[in-house]
């Protein structure tokens, strides 16, 4: 898996527009189409439903504006990872490099290929395997694509994008302007605060994936001034978008309509259109997914490499390869280790859901750190420290708010979300050794 040395150093080779079409296609690429039956289970009634988006929405800005501080102030294609490193120093930076290579994104890019293969195998069945077979073989293609070149993972993102952009603005517009019949009332539920705790759970996933902006501030261009407005946009619009896909559900659909459905998107594009309805929808959630997969191939492989270039145990996976301008090792190490999800979730059946739960404690407890991280910073400029040049609006108000989300999140998805949280904290905690590795030579 060795790489010539070449050249170590990240250029700043994206524009804002990548960065915020990445967020973009990151966010809009898998819950919206999985999560919304899971949030209305654990909803009361339909206001309750349309609240919890309106709430995790708030609570997405929030982090947003946070990381856009963060990210301007501390470009680096290593995000979180360098914010944690920063703040609390190399140790706990080290156990998040560990939990994001193992845990967190591995499983993230393992429920986007598995999203990706369920509906390709209802538009073209495999038999049994064949969601596991579609899955795998786009782990396996996005990640060779993206190990030839920066490039051509930008412009695979780009076009499949905007294809898929256009097929929900379709989905959209058919909902609302298409009769249908009326969509039966919702029938009101009791509902306890670890359930509510749940629902933001799934919420905040389907919104999940704009913080992988983080991971391309150091290839981004005058990410000093620029990483704000990509970053803040993009979340913007995935929220304006998300919301008016979840109104269209409870258009056609109701809430019980939503709660009982385990595809969502195709259920409501079959009451709309009949069974054509129900395949093009189809075919643009795995094209949606695609994206998804894409992505966070793309920024994932960034961790991989931060962790490489600061830990001489794993030097190999921390070059940067000029030829392509990319982290070619780290990429390859990345595919493996989320293909080997792929195929245990093919194996054991148990899918996008125990995906979810294996990422969601580890992810939203450092991002309960990393929110905290913009008030050591503050503290730190106030002692003479370097001024950013963006500042979260409302400090200290909006981190707190994203604080106490993140916070929610963390307690439900330990409490709430099953076994598979417990197999991701088991998994964090077999990464302590690395806490006592000796640190690499900067080649920065």
């Amino acid at each position: 898996m060795a790489e010539p040395a070449g050249d170590a150093t990240v250029r700043p080779g994206l524009t804002p527009f990548d960065v915020t079409v990445m967020v973009v296609s990151i966010v809009l690429g898998v819950g919206i189409f999985q999560t919304p039956s899971l949030v209305a289970q654990h909803s009361g009634d339909a206001t309750a439903f349309v609240l919890l988006w309106l709430l995790g929405g708030l609570i997405t800005v929030t982090g947003a504006l946070c990381y856009a501080e963060l990210g301007s102030a501390r470009p680096d294609a290593g995000g979180e990872y360098a914010f944690l490193r920063e703040a609390y120093g190399r140790r706990l930076a080290l156990l998040f490099a560990w939990a994001r290579c193992a845990v967190t994104q591995p499983g993230a890019i393992a429920a986007a290929a598995f999203v990706a293969g369920d509906y390709a195998a209802v538009v073209a069945p495999l038999g049994a395997y064949g969601p596991g077979v579609y899955a795998f073989a786009s782990v396996v293609l996005f990640t060779l694509v993206n190990h030839v070149g920066t490039t051509p993972g930008k412009w695979v993102q780009r076009g499949v994008e905007g294809i898929t952009v256009l097929a929900l603005l379709g989905i959209l517009i058919a909902a609302f302007t298409v009769p249908a019949p009326p969509a039966p009332a919702g029938t009101p539920q009791a509902t306890s605060l670890g359930g509510t705790g749940l629902a933001m759970m799934f919420v905040l996933l389907t919104y999940g994936g704009w913080n992988e902006a983080a991971y391309l501030s150091g290839e981004l261009q005058d990410a000093r001034r620029t990483m704000a407005r990509a970053l803040v946009v993009g979340v913007l619009v995935v929220v304006g978008v998300s919301l008016a896909i979840n109104l269209a559900y409870l258009h056609v659909l109701g809430l019980d309509g939503i709660r009982e459905s385990d595809a969502v998107g195709a259920a409501m594009m079959r009451a709309v259109a009949g069974s054509t309805g129900a395949t093009i929808t189809s075919v643009v959630v795995v094209l949606s997914a695609l994206t998804t997969l894409n992505g966070l191939i793309i920024t994932g492989a960034r961790a991989y490499y931060a962790l490489g270039r600061d830990v001489a145990a794993f030097r190999a996976i921390g070059t940067w390869r000029q030829r392509g301008a990319t982290p070619a090792n780290a990429l390859l190490l990345q595919g493996a280790a989320a293909a080997v999800l792929v195929a245990f979730g093919t194996v054991t059946r148990v899918g996008f859901r125990a995906m979810a739960a294996y990422t969601a404690p580890v992810f939203w407890g450092f991002t309960l750190l990393i929110a905290l991280s913009v008030h050591v910073f503050r503290r730190r400029e106030a002692g003479g420290g370097g001024r950013p040049h963006y500042r979260v609006p409302f400090y200290p108000v909006t981190p707190a708010v994203f604080a106490l989300g993140s916070l929610w999140v963390l307690w439900s998805s330990l409490f709430y979300a099953g076994w598979g949280s417990v197999v991701g904290v088991v998994v964090l905690l077999a990464g302590t050794p690395l806490l006592f590795l000796e640190p690499a030579d900067r080649r920065r």
